[in-house]
């Protein structure tokens, strides 16, 4: 219940004709007596007027109150709603199966055929222009063909080839391959053999950027452009030595057989602008491998 100035304004006129009842009886009894009466209607009024402001104030306050329970209230049921939005979301999340995370990063096992452009002693063979007797080398091995074996680890940098193609990854491979071709005979050099024999063996390690198509699927072609060779001579070239730099080129494909165990095949060229001191080590080399995505 609220007053306002229409009920302000019947109570003065209630007032007002209380007085005008009592007026004529106090002025037909004494002019003191009707300013009495005068008096005592006036207080009341103003009395009357008092309360109704007090009551009005005090309807204000209890407004006011309730304005703020119903505003606390609708804070406290949002705040539950969320803390029930919260509740769900959690419980969905629990319920969900954990997402198994990509795995893009390849460790292989490596083998196969390998063959030499040319032999060990292609330089000093008499149907190239060459003469053992002056060749001096430490192997007359003719043999250009043999097997391959070795590991690779491929690192992936990123899957859309640096922001230039949709599902081409950028992966790095860094490898390791030991390669045999046979046993030959130390040669003096007055063209004498000895009687030892020393197998052909060598060493290359390789560091190369790989591109793979088709992420995501099963089915992945891959090439190396071109990368990084170190070749290790197992027996020493005529200057005794052991190390040289080249290129390898390369391209393969593999298919994710079951739960990241992969199996694929390649083929690659490597390729000096020289030779270790006359013992050539370019050649081709193909096979296939068995790989573990982590």
């Amino acid at each position: 219940m609220t007053f306002n100035k229409t009920q302000l304004a019947l109570s003065i006129a209630a007032a007002t004709l209380s007085m005008a009842m009592i007026a004529p009886q106090a002025l037909a009894a004494s002019p003191s007596v009707a300013v009495q009466a005068a008096d005592e209607a006036s207080m009341k009024a103003d009395a009357l007027q008092l309360q109704m402001q007090q009551m009005s104030d005090q309807m204000k306050a209890m407004q006011a109150e309730l304005d703020r329970v119903k505003a606390t209230t609708a804070k406290a049921a949002d705040a539950s709603g969320k803390v029930q939005e919260l509740d769900q979301w959690m419980a969905s999340v629990k319920s969900t199966p954990e997402a198994a995370s990509a795995k893009d990063n390849l460790v292989v096992v490596r083998g196969g055929w390998d063959v030499l452009d040319h032999s060990r002693s292609y330089n000093v063979l008499p149907a190239n222009g060459g003469s053992l007797a002056n060749g001096g080398l430490l192997s007359n091995n003719q043999n250009a063909q043999g097997y391959y074996y070795g590991a690779a680890f491929d690192y992936n940098i990123n899957n859309d080839l640096f922001g230039l193609v949709d599902d081409t990854s950028f992966m790095v491979e860094f490898g390791v391959q030991y390669s045999e071709y046979g046993q030959g005979k130390n040669v003096l050099t007055n063209g004498v053999t000895t009687s030892p024999t020393s197998t052909d063996a060598r060493l290359r390690i390789n560091a190369s950027p790989k591109i793979k198509f088709m992420h995501g699927s099963k089915l992945r072609p891959w090439i190396i452009p071109v990368g990084l060779d170190i070749n290790i001579l197992g027996v020493p070239s005529n200057a005794v030595s052991v190390l040289g730099t080249g290129m390898q080129f390369g391209a393969g494909a593999e298919y994710d057989l079951f739960r990241g165990i992969v199996m694929g095949a390649d083929a690659r060229y490597h390729y000096t602008t020289g030779s270790i001191n006359g013992t050539p080590t370019d050649g081709f080399t193909t096979g296939g491998y068995v790989g573990f995505k982590f």
